[in-house]
């Protein structure tokens, strides 16, 4: 971070000149340019004293504004194989947001575990093949381009009774994989 840069644009922005911000925090014309030109540094209290002539804080003056990342691709993906699924993690490190959503293959005669109740919702969209869903012992069937949508207060699992491969999205909230 270029702290002299961004005190002279934040200065700027409130239209003083050096020597109006040097006068508001008891300092010299040429300390501030000296702090813009990165030759110096300041102490944190005269940052603090800084900052609050120009009308921010420590906090907003230090927090980086990270661009959030959109778009994933298959390099990026989490994949584990157990029992013939794949899971593979289609936003890395989702478990952070609000909904974990997961592509699943299931080969014939596969499941996932049995899931306990709790708290959230199911989606679902099947890719290829076709499985069932097993919800408080109900089952469910859905087949390529079809979706399912449930609420996760009770026990379920999701089952390839099929003679291919099962190939889904499913989508949990909050996370939950």
């Amino acid at each position: 971070m270029e702290l002299g840069a961004k005190l002279k644009e934040m200065r700027l922005q409130k239209n003083l000149t050096q020597e109006e911000l040097a006068d508001r925090c008891e300092l010299t014309k040429g300390y501030i340019s000296q702090l813009e030109n990165d030759v110096t540094s300041p102490s944190i209290a005269t940052l603090y004293d800084l900052l609050n002539a120009l009308g921010s804080t420590l906090a907003e003056f230090f927090r980086e504004d990270t661009e959030e990342k959109i778009v994933f691709s298959e390099p990026e993906y989490i994949e584990k194989r157990s029992d013939g699924m794949i899971w593979n993690w289609v936003i890395p490190n989702a478990q952070k947001n609000m909904m974990e959503p997961v592509l699943v293959e299931l080969e014939p005669s596969a499941g996932t575990q049995e899931d306990f109740p709790h708290e959230g919702e199911e989606f679902g969209y099947v890719i290829e093949g076709k499985i069932s869903i097993v919800r408080a012992g109900k089952v469910s069937v859905a087949k390529k381009g079809e979706s399912f949508y449930f609420t996760s207060d009770k026990e379920h699992h999701i089952e390839n009774r099929g003679r291919g491969k099962a190939k889904f999205i499913w989508i949990s909230t909050p996370p939950n994989f």
